[in-house]
């Protein structure tokens, strides 16, 4: 019965190379039910309730961990690469029913999720903000569309098993635009994961009568020729509205414990299946999509924030991938996989006159298509493995500006990468203690439709990674580190946006080029198990928001962006209890001799941020867990001043008591877990942004059948 994260790993040395609503008036609806009520039908229907769930392989970065433990929180682990990671498992996040990906990583250590003035959830890691960390679902790449990131706020994670972060040193495998990390969603592909239950139901409510569920169903075929695995569910969240934290003001427009224009109802459905025949050979499919609508709370520090709402918010996101497993050639044994993406989205804007919400004075729409292509291939080579990867994608925006102002917006992109891996001193058995990887890539991008504007030829760039990790002593600990260089072209959004008047466009932006190195160990000594990581990084000519000094912004190159700092995680285990911490120190600067002498920190980059988590058993076979965390000082530009700001530390506790039943004996499906949870129990006024409070206390209740 887990108490808090969740966790799983592969043994150290074992390798896979193949892994709206407008206040009044309005007649749009929340979404179109139909197609995603159709496929909750279909799941409850269809899929029979069997015991069963096959992995897909590995990411590109084959993780390696210490040996496995029955711990409550996220595992460090180490790439082959040489990169640090952490791997989470989703049935098992402190985290309400159908969570979204925000709601998955704010309770991920060494991650920093910020809310923006549009209402996007957007992620920060080490010191590189959320167009540099590239997000990918079953491969396929969602942060490659207009703005070239995706907000984690309305992304379900219903259908998700595992989270894997990959912090710096990202393989050249993933793609374009993947530089400053990598979160890894798996659905139907992934590390070795435990079969499902045929039936997993949550639900959950809170003080201020939001509520949520979800409903899974899963089952599995097995004959001679192979196996075949389906997965079907979907979820559903309403929140009227988030809780103001005390000491917060904010306009006397409704009730003044709940932040203005905070509500978020949302529908999801997925369907996820694998096939896998005796010889190796398998095929996937891993399809989920969403409806939703909501507020954006406005900022509270400035004289005209952003009066906006999303009356219509939807996505649908589909991969389809096979692979022949590892087969015998000519030249010893090889993988080829492929797989096809498609990511469907629609988003509409409705701007207000005032605080009211009740009379629309403008908005705008976007229709996107992202479709991907990525082919992988593995080999042997000698003692060791040549990985080839070939990415292909295109993104496609049709936006419309009430009330006639229309254009299309089009980007390409292309990436070639290979790596090699392999080892360099074998230990006493089978396990090597020393492995390294080099790689290699070419990345280019076009933009050949551009709403009318200037259309920029194809760019070229080149990225690289070295990498390595070594096995001290009986096998413990484990040294590991490397070097990479990587680039982002600018999105479409940064070249050709002006963002309802608020930005002015910049044509000219150039691609940043990222270079990392860091140094990192791993280690475990009993039920204690620890990372320690030292990172150097240097984001050249990043592009940065600049206040023009006429209430309006542009996007502007600067010169040089370094962080360097370290990261520490370490979780201590022992019988029903556990224990982690997690801390990053980091020193963000921006140099450019351009910047205004009042605009010369980075915004939102704090120099500490950290916490610690406990969860132990207590009577009656009551489990607790109690997680604190804090964020230290950072800076903001004020809009209206156009001076910099001081964004003071913040701290938080969320306490959480779980209890576990088995129905009727111990087989899936007849376990029954009651949750009581308060989150903000301090009822602190911990920032996002300028601005933009964190929700204050709620109390939420929730029951799980798995």
């Amino acid at each position: 019965m887990s108490a808090g994260d969740g966790c799983n790993a592969d043994s150290l040395g074992t390798s896979n190379p193949s892994v709206e609503r407008q206040a009044a008036g309005a007649s749009r609806g929340l979404v179109r039910r139909g197609s995603l009520l159709g496929l909750l039908t279909f799941a409850a229907c269809c899929v029979t309730p069997a015991w069963a769930q096959e992995p897909d392989s590995l990411p590109p970065d084959t993780v390696y961990a210490l040996e496995e433990l029955r711990v409550q929180v996220t595992r460090p682990v180490a790439t082959a690469g040489g990169a640090s990671a952490l791997t989470t498992r989703l049935d098992s996040l402190a985290a309400p029913p159908s969570p979204t990906l925000e709601e998955a990583l704010r309770r991920v250590p060494l991650i920093q999720i910020r809310e923006n003035s549009r209402g996007e959830a957007q992620p920060q890691l080490r010191g590189m903000e959320s167009r540099q960390v590239a997000i990918l679902v079953d491969g396929v790449p969602i942060t490659l569309g207009w703005d070239n990131r995706t907000d984690l706020s309305v992304v379900p994670l219903t259908a998700a098993r595992e989270l894997t972060l990959v912090r710096g040193l990202s393989s050249v495998l993933h793609g374009p635009n993947a530089l400053g990390g990598v979160v890894l969603v798996s659905i139907a592909e992934g590390t070795d994961l435990a079969p499902e239950p045929p039936v997993q139901f949550s639900a959950g409510i809170d003080g201020l009568g939001n509520s949520s569920l979800a409903l899974g169903l899963a089952t599995a075929f097995q004959g001679e020729q192979g196996k075949l695995t389906l997965r079907a569910g979907g979820g559903y969240r309403d929140r009227s509205a988030s809780p103001l934290p005390s000491g917060v003001q904010q306009p006397d427009f409704g009730p003044s414990d709940e932040r203005l224009n905070s509500d978020f109802e949302q529908l999801n459905g997925y369907v996820v299946a694998r096939y896998r025949r005796s010889s190796g050979s398998w095929a996937s499919l891993s399809s989920f999509g969403y409806g939703a609508e909501r507020g954006v709370p406005p900022e509270l520090n400035v004289v005209e924030p952003r009066l906006w709402r999303y009356p219509n918010t939807r996505r649908w996101v589909t991969a389809l991938s096979a692979g022949t497993g590892w087969q015998r050639t000519p030249l010893g044994r090889g993988d080829l996989e492929a797989s096809f993406g498609i990511d469907l989205g629609e988003t509409e804007i409705d701007t207000y006159e005032s605080l009211a919400y009740d009379s629309i004075t403008g908005g705008e729409s976007g229709d996107d298509r992202t479709l991907s292509l990525r082919l992988l291939a593995d080999h042997t080579l000698g003692g060791g493995i040549l990985r080839g990867a070939m990415t292909l994608a295109e993104t496609r925006h049709e936006e419309l500006i009430e009330p006639d102002e229309s254009a299309t917006y089009r980007q390409r992109f292309f990436s070639l990468g290979l790596e090699v891996e392999g080892s360099l001193i074998r230990g006493s058995g089978s396990s090597p203690r020393a492995r390294a990887s080099v790689g290699l890539s070419v990345d280019g991008s076009d933009t050949p439709e551009t709403g009318g504007r200037t259309p920029r030829d194809a760019i070229w760039g080149w990225g690289a990674r070295a990498g390595g990790s070594l096995v001290l002593g009986s096998g413990d600990v484990l040294l590991h580190g490397g070097l990479s260089r990587r680039l982002r072209f600018p999105a479409l959004r940064e070249l050709y946006s002006g963002a309802l008047g608020r930005f002015v466009v910049n044509e000219g932006l150039d691609p940043e080029v990222l270079g990392v190195a860091e140094l990192g160990l791993t280690a475990k000594v009993g039920g204690l198990e620890g990372q320690v990581v030292a990172f150097y990084q240097r984001l050249s000519d990043a592009i940065v928001r600049v206040s023009l000094g006429d209430g309006r912004l542009q996007r502007q190159n600067r010169e040089v962006i370094r962080s360097a700092g370290a990261e520490l995680l370490g979780s201590y285990s022992w019988r029903d209890f556990s224990l982690s911490a997690d801390l990053t120190l980091k020193d963000v600067t921006q140099e450019d001799p351009a910047a205004p002498a009042q605009q010369r920190n980075p915004e939102y980059q704090p120099w500490i941020t950290g916490g610690a988590a406990l969860s132990a058993p207590m009577v009656a076979g009551v489990y607790a867990r109690a997680q604190v965390r804090h964020v230290g000082r950072r800076y903001c530009v004020d809009p209206d001043s156009e001076s910099e700001e001081t964004l003071a530390a913040d701290t938080w506790l969320d306490l959480e008591f779980r209890r576990g039943f088995n129905l009727r004996g111990s087989q899936p499906g007849r376990h029954l877990e009651l949750a009581l949870a308060v989150d903000n129990v301090t009822d602190a006024a911990a920032y996002d942004q300028c601005g933009l409070p964190q929700p204050g206390r709620l109390l939420r209740l929730q029951v799980r059948i798995f």
